[in-house]
């Protein structure tokens, strides 16, 4: 959907009316009216006259929401267009209501020069939908061996720092990135891993895996690499973002670390590890390759963990882990499939499914790990709909039915274990800077 602006090229005002506004930063949780003017949010209020802005009618069940952030995704681009290209997944992340997404290095070439994310900025700016936030490798070429030069990376455009898709790969390393990290104000995000554990493990190590011949991956291998980084943040009084974790150990080593408070450490869950487990290796089709992710579908008690560490705070953000691959290298064996499923058209229904009308957390809550807390934790504006803030706005529908088609996806491709499924609660329009940039007609 095109920009709204006026003969100027100026964005125009834009006054969202009638739904209910929940904005945890500036405590409103209430019917109220959003008036966008020129890119930013103007005055939240009851009763806003229009004064010639376009006015977008929210239903009153409808949720008014700052934006919603992505912070774990994959774009491909460049060098993996086959994939997915920064337009399709911008295209998917304002379907699926992400008014940000923070892109993963792990392309091709890697993401360790600024002329990379130069790159990635300027398609972005191209495809004018959601914003791109990029993160930079931690190390050349991803290989584990020297330190990028992560102030170069940084004054390009990086937010973060990461080798996702590998653990960095020493203690060594990840305490020179945490110190050099620390210096430029950004984390440093780890794929906690202990490779020699995952060896050439698919899944999770436990009874399906062993009872259907495939080499088993133990939970402790994310742990330790989890509980290393933890010591050395300690150490170094650096911020360290825990990715997309799986495992009741880690959890545990997580809320540990914050209960000291000695360590600046956050985490992030996926919706595929608090929905599913590794039941889904047998049901309701054995060996389906998008059921293959890194971390694995874990047993229950490990899913159980995830679900009370968003409930009760310990966990900061959901984020997708949005994984695109062609259909043609998924409809392989299980065992030389990609590790990875699309991830950012299917959250909002999954979050809103799962746990807000199962009762786990309040929609508070919801827009806390979905929008909020990604903001601080990357240091990124949005995440509020205070005055001057920027107007980024996700509309919601608690109560829609949305039944997901993996043909419909908006994204490249339509790698998703929840083909089918039909939830309840959806995305209703998605703003970026004051323009409807997805409306859910």
């Amino acid at each position: 959907m095109k920009r709204t602006t006026d003969e100027h090229g100026r964005t125009r005002k834009l006054l969202i009316k009638g739904g209910r506004v929940v904005d945890p930063a500036s405590g409103r949780d209430g019917v109220m009216d959003v008036l966008v003017d020129g890119g930013v949010i103007a005055r939240v209020g009851r009763d806003l006259p229009a004064d010639g802005a376009d006015v977008f009618e929210a239903q009153r069940d409808w949720i008014v929401a700052p934006g919603l952030i992505d912070i774990h995704v994959h774009l491909r681009e460049p060098g993996q267009e086959h994939k997915e290209t920064i337009a399709t997944g911008l295209a998917a992340a304002v379907a699926g209501g992400f008014t940000a997404v923070a892109c993963m290095p792990n392309t091709d070439p890697v993401n360790d020069h600024p002329g990379i994310t130069e790159l990635m900025l300027r398609r972005a700016a191209d495809a004018n939908l959601a914003r791109v936030y990029p993160i930079g490798a931690v190390s050349l070429g991803s290989r584990g061996e020297q330190l990028a030069e992560l102030g170069a990376q940084k004054a390009a455009g990086c937010v973060a720092f990461t080798d996702d898709g590998r653990p960095v790969a020493t203690a060594l390393l990840m305490r020179r990135a945490l110190e050099y990290a620390g210096m430029l104000g950004v984390p440093i995000i780890d794929h906690c891993e202990d490779p020699s554990l995952k060896g050439d493990g698919v899944a999770h190590e436990g009874y399906r895996a062993a009872a259907m011949g495939l080499r088993g991956i133990p939970g402790v291998a994310e742990s330790i690499m989890v509980e290393r980084d933890i010591a050395l943040a300690e150490l170094t009084g650096g911020a360290f973002h825990v990715a997309h974790m799986s495992a009741r150990q880690s959890l545990r080593a997580v809320r540990d670390a914050k209960t000291r408070g000695e360590a600046r450490v956050t985490c992030e869950v996926a919706p595929h590890h608090f929905v599913l487990t590794d039941e889904s290796l047998e049901t309701p089709l054995r060996y389906d390759t998008n059921v293959k992710m890194n971390p694995p579908l874990r047993e229950e008690a490990d899913r159980d963990a995830m679900l009370e560490g968003l409930a009760d705070g310990t966990v900061d953000v959901i984020a997708t882990d949005h994984a695109p691959h062609h259909l043609d290298e998924k409809l392989v064996e299980f065992d030389r499939a990609p590790f990875g499923i699309v991830g950012l058209e299917t959250a909002v229904p999954l979050v809103f499914d799962r746990l807000v009308h199962a009762g786990r957390i309040s929609v508070t809550r919801m827009i806390e790990l979905l929008s909020v807390n990604p903001a601080r934790v990357l240091n990124l504006p949005g995440g509020s709909l205070k005055d001057g803030a920027p107007a980024d706005v996700t509309v919601l529908a608690p109560d829609a039915k949305v039944t997901i088609r993996a043909a419909a996806l908006r994204s490249k491709s339509k790698n998703t274990p929840f083909d089918g499924w039909t939830l309840r609660g959806g995305v209703a329009a998605t703003i970026v800077g004051g323009s409807v940039v997805y409306r859910n007609e």
